[in-house]
């Protein structure tokens, strides 16, 4: 549905991507993500056509990004991160309108409107005029803009910005529910809602590409230990300086504390090496109390420190 091949974006000597090449399959939820300035939305905007690229191309749906830019247009539907909306208009008529330029007829417009505000819940906020509406709100009428006119492709940078915690459950539990239907890239600061929500990630970092993998997968291949979670009711210099002696263990680095002298450790120990027994004997011969030991795996959030700091570290 979405194929990248060796896209570079130079500003002068700035180049703010180079060789990205990527394919997303119809209807996959793909998550992009990367730190600020990393290129995210300069590859999102060569992808809805708003800017050329320096060199390399994209298709959308078999349609080249250069020589039928109008073709992709139509079969995208774009939420930029400020989405820019008609503040003096009603959310009805501003949804009206923008369902006229895509070209539907009067009664699709009716029903994909409707269907629209229902999808992003905002109907009980459709007469208000779109300047009286809090940020999560102007945020739900740009996601519903996207999704008129039935497009192919939808291309979300930080949708859910600014909504409230329900609001981030309601609008992720319908991304979610496109997959199949369409073909989805979602930007996000959000690491969590990128392993809720997509099938594959895409990591970018200095306009490069650093990952592209599914996050089960890239969680697999980094772990390059086994991770436990020990909380111990004792004092904490304590229990890292015991739990760091018991063979096997390679670190113990301190999680957080509680009042009460109740401490949370991490502890890493070689891949095929299980600790736990010997963990827990060594709380029991301290007389401290085990309040839980439990086995962790990396986080996404961990993959994507640990992917973006080794690719600073290699280009330093």
């Amino acid at each position: 549905m979405i194929e990248v091949e060796q896209l570079s974006k130079s500003y002068g000597p700035i180049k703010a991507i180079e060789d990205v090449s990527f394919v997303v399959e119809k209807g996959e939820i793909l998550g992009f993500l990367g730190p600020n300035g990393a290129g995210k939305s300069t590859t999102m905007r060569i992808l809805t056509c708003f800017m050329p690229p320096t060199s390399g191309t994209a298709r959308v749906a078999g349609y080249d990004i250069f020589t039928d830019s109008l073709q992709v247009r139509r079969r995208i539907g774009y939420v930029p991160e400020n989405a820019p909306l008609y503040t003096d208009m009603p959310v009805v008529s501003f949804l009206k309108f923008a369902a006229e330029v895509k070209g539907l007829s009067r009664r699709e417009r009716l029903r994909q409107v409707g269907q629209a505000m229902d999808d992003c819940g905002i109907k009980d906020v459709q007469h208000r005029y779109i300047g009286k509406l809090s940020k999560g709100y102007r945020q739900r009428v740009a996601l519903a803009q996207a999704l008129l006119g039935n497009p192919d492709v939808l291309i979300l940078d930080e949708p859910t910005i600014g909504l409230d915690p329900r609001q981030i459950i309601d609008i992720r539990q319908l991304i979610k529910g496109l997959a199949g239907q369409k073909t989805v890239i979602l930007s996000t600061h959000i690491l969590p809602e990128v392993s809720m929500t997509c099938q594959r990630v895409i990591i970018i970092n200095r306009g490069r590409l650093v990952a592209v993998d599914t996050p089960e997968n890239l969680t697999t291949k980094l772990q390059t230990s086994s991770r436990l979670l020990v909380r111990v009711e004792a004092p904490a210099t304590d229990v890292v300086r015991a739990l760091g002696a018991v063979a096997g263990v390679q670190t113990v680095k301190e999680d957080g504390s509680a009042p009460g002298k109740v401490v949370t450790c991490i502890i890493e120990s070689k891949k095929d090496r299980d600790v736990r027994k010997d963990v827990a004997a060594a709380v029991v011969r301290q007389n401290w109390g085990l309040l839980e030991l439990r086995p962790v795996d990396l986080t996404l959030e961990d993959v994507f420190v640990r992917l973006v700091t080794e690719e600073k570290e290699s280009a330093a």
